[in-house]
């Protein structure tokens, strides 16, 4: 019969691990291209060859997914993947409906192929959407486990944007390391507090490579998710944290749910914000998917540098951008602060965009009037700045992962919001847990 065509649905993560785990070295197949969504500028490059193995010669192209039925009919592909994460059920389900009428199959992997074991304890940590707070979950587990003397490392989900030759394999322990791999704002968004920390954290293209790289300074290793995508590793600890400011998100995007089904324990984040209603029907969806897992309720908690700068005063906030786009969150931690320290007003920037952010916002009307921190490239990082300083306020609420100041000039007063995990219950906690993961491993 011939080698079976694929071509891999992806958003340069999910997708690439798939190949490298499934496809690289496996002659029943020859992957024809990797179609490329979600972000901006992903598309019309290679998968080179030094990444994509002996099979592959030239490399494999990457090409935009609005080609999808064009290319199923030239490359005669006889199975498509979906291999990206944050996504809706209609929307899966209508790229099948799309895949199937051009004549080929659909398929989504599951964990058993895709998971890679580790030789150390590892601890993975999941969300159901983008913006749940899993990362100051990632980084609470982090400390605790420094804390008891065990030496941690970090994996954090792709998000390789440039030269995939250059980021297979990035090991970041200090900023200067952050600037060295050219992170964008996304990027940095994730690195930039486990550095702050203490912590090493590694990320790229090839999560075998990087995994093994990491074992070699790990006692422990924490898997620190991307978006609600599943574990790259098989973990000995699986955490999935849940966002009651978007009940019943549970079970309705993939592959969200699969962690919500696939894990040992459930984290309800942002009890402190949250309607205690939605706090309860996101609590009873989790025990309807995932009736033995332990659940944990938790608190955001914000912290402000300069909560003198809001207080009465007309302000920008500007947010997560996957949080507010892909991830449709309403608000984030720059609202709750202007909100929490007596803000007067919140102003819309749409007025005074600029570029890349003019068009993320016709992209993403939902938005509203906040300013998502858009920064995958230069331009964009550039097109941000302008923005800010444009827009008519009294001062600007940074309520990003990082402080982005590192990147762009503000001529306004300026207050920075970080957040943190802490344990709704002290005696039984995500602490608690750690302290009984070590005592078992």
């Amino acid at each position: 019969m011939g080698k079976k065509k694929v071509l891999i649905i992806g958003a340069a993560g999910r997708d690439f691990h798939n190949f490298n785990t499934v496809y690289r070295n496996n002659s029943d197949y020859e992957v024809v291209a990797f179609t490329a969504a979600q972000i901006p500028k992903i598309d019309d490059r290679t998968y080179p060859q030094v990444l994509a193995g002996e099979l592959y010669p030239n490399g494999i192209p990457i090409v935009p997914e609005a080609n999808l039925e064009k290319l199923i009919a030239e490359k005669q592909v006889d199975l498509c993947v979906m291999s990206y994460s944050d996504l809706p059920y209609d929307y899966v389900m209508h790229m099948g409906a799309r895949v199937n009428a051009a004549g080929a199959d659909f398929s989504m992997l599951g964990t058993k192929d895709t998971m890679v074991k580790s030789t150390k304890p590892l601890i993975a940590i999941t969300a159901v959407r983008t913006g749940c707070g899993k990362s100051q979950v990632s980084r609470f587990v982090a400390s605790q486990l420094r804390a008891a003397g065990k030496k941690v490392v970090s994996i954090r989900h792709p998000m390789p944007y440039g030269d995939l030759a250059k980021q297979a394999v990035q090991r970041m322990a200090t900023i200067e390391d952050i600037d060295k791999h050219e992170c964008t704002i996304e990027e940095r968004e994730e690195y930039e507090k486990h550095v702050e920390d203490g912590g090493v954290i590694y990320a790229g293209v090839d999560y075998e490579a990087i995994l093994r790289e990491a074992e070699k300074e790990a006692d422990i290793v924490i898997w620190d998710g991307g978006n609600n995508d599943m574990p790259f590793y098989k973990p000995d600890l699986w955490i999935t944290v849940a966002d009651p400011l978007r009940p019943g998100h549970e079970d309705s995007y993939y592959p969200g749910e699969v962690n919500v089904r696939g894990s040992d324990v459930l984290v309800i984040g942002k009890t402190n914000v949250a309607d205690d209603a939605a706090v309860k029907q996101v609590e009873e969806n989790c025990r309807r998917l995932n009736p033995g897992a332990k659940i944990i309720r938790a608190l955001s908690v914000l912290d402000v540098d300069h909560p003198e700068f809001i207080k009465g005063k007309r302000i920008l906030a500007v947010e997560d951008g996957p949080t507010l786009t892909h991830g449709e969150m309403k608000f984030g931690a720059g609202v709750q602060a202007a909100r929490e320290n007596g803000a007067a007003e919140i102003v819309d920037p749409r007025p005074w965009a600029v570029g890349g952010l003019a068009a993320t916002f016709e992209k993403y009307p939902g938005v509203g009037k906040l300013l998502p921190a858009m920064g995958y490239y230069e331009e964009q990082i550039r097109d941000l700045e302008a923005t800010i300083n444009k827009t008519d306020c009294d001062a600007v609420v940074i309520g990003t992962p990082f402080n982005i100041k590192r990147l762009v000039k503000i001529d306004k007063p300026t207050a920075v919001v970080t957040y943190r995990h802490e344990d709704a219950d002290e005696k039984d906690g995500i602490a608690k847990l750690v302290k009984d993961f070590l005592a078992k491993h």
